[in-house]
C-alpha cells in the first residue's frame, strides 16, 4: 500500500481490496469463476470471461438487494458517489457494535453532507477466515439511524458487509442460520441468544440505502494511509439500471497544500 502522487501534487490513495481469482468470498455465496477464452498465441488477443455475483470484494449494494421493489443501483442519486468526507477510525474486536457515541465522538468530526470510511481495523484481517467474515464487529440498527439523521451522503465500513454479521443470515435471520454453531458460541460468551441482541434482518442495509445513502462493503486497500483525515472521496458503481450490486473501485484524494476546491454537491 502506497500513496500516488500525481503531476499536479494531489496525493491518491486506493480503498479498493483486489478482485480476481481467489480472493475471498461471503460465507455461502457461488465461487468466483474467472478462467481465459482466448491467447495471443492462439488468438491474437487476450480474453477473460467472470462469472460471480456482484458483492464480491469491495463493492457497492442496492436497496434492491435486501428490500422487495427497493431501488437499484441506477436509482441512486450520481452526487452521492464524489464529494468530501472523512476516514474515521472505530477501533473494534470481535462482535463488536459500531454505536452512536462512537460516530458522534469519531475524529475529524462527521459533519452533514460528508462521505464516511469507517476504520474499525477488521480490513487487516481479510481472508478465508471466520475472523473476517463470521467475528466481525459492525454497523447495527442504531448507528444506521445516526447516520441518517446527520445527513451522510455515502458510507464505507471494513467488514464484510453493512451489517453487523449477527444481523444477517450467518445467524438466524432471513434465509439464515448458515451458521449454526454462532448462536452457541455467542451464548456461552454472553449468556444471551443472538436473537436478544439482534434481533433485526439487516436493519443498517435497509436503513441507510432506504433514505438513499449508498453503502459500500469490505473497504480496505489503503484506508489506514487516510484514516483521521478529511479527503475527497471517489466511488462510481456501474451505470446499470438493474443492479442490486457491483464490484467498484473507490479512491481518496488528499491536497496537502491545498491549492484545490473540490465541490461537494448536494
Amino acid at each position: 500500500m502506497a500513496e500516488i502522487i500525481g503531476a499536479n501534487g494531489l496525493r491518491y490513495y486506493d480503498l479498493t481490496n483486489v478482485y480476481g481469482h481467489g480472493v475471498p468470498q461471503w460465507p455461502s455465496s457461488p465461487n468466483l469463476d474467472v478462467h481465459t477464452t482466448k491467447y495471443h498465441s492462439k488468438d491474437g488477443i487476450f480474453v477473460q470471461q467472470v462469472s460471480a455475483i456482484m458483492h464480491r470484494s469491495t463493492h457497492m449494494d442496492a436497496p434492491a438487494h435486501v428490500t422487495e421493489n427497493g431501488g437499484t443501483l441506477g436509482d441512486y442519486e450520481p452526487w452521492r458517489f464524489f464529494g468530501t468526507g472523512v476516514a474515521v477510525s472505530i477501533p473494534k474486536g470481535k462482535w463488536g457494535v459500531i454505536t452512536p457515541d462512537d460516530l458522534e465522538k469519531a475524529t475529524p468530526r462527521i459533519e452533514r453532507g460528508d462521505i464516511l470510511m469507517i476504520n474499525t481495523g477488521s480490513h487487516r484481517k481479510l481472508g478465508d477466515n471466520d475472523d473476517y467474515y463470521a467475528y466481525s464487529p459492525g454497523l447495527y440498527k442504531e448507528a444506521a439511524e445516526w447516520i441518517v439523521a446527520r445527513g451522510v451522503k455515502l458510507v464505507g465500513v471494513d467488514v464484510q458487509a453493512l451489517d453487523h454479521p449477527l444481523g444477517t443470515k450467518l445467524a438466524d435471520h432471513g434465509p439464515g442460520p448458515s451458521h449454526w454453531h454462532l448462536n452457541a458460541e455467542y451464548k456461552e460468551a454472553t449468556g444471551r441468544d443472538i436473537a436478544e441482541d439482534f434481533p433485526h434482518w439487516e436493519p443498517a442495509h435497509k436503513i441507510m440505502m432506504g433514505n438513499g445513502i449508498p453503502g459500500i462493503e469490505n473497504i480496505g486497500g489503503d484506508l489506514d494511509l487516510v484514516t483521521g483525515k478529511r479527503c475527497a472521496f471517489m466511488a462510481f458503481p456501474w451505470r446499470w439500471p438493474q443492479g442490486e450490486g457491483c464490484t467498484l473501485r473507490v479512491m481518496a484524494v488528499i491536497d496537502p497544500e491545498q491549492k484545490f476546491r473540490i465541490e461537494t454537491g448536494a
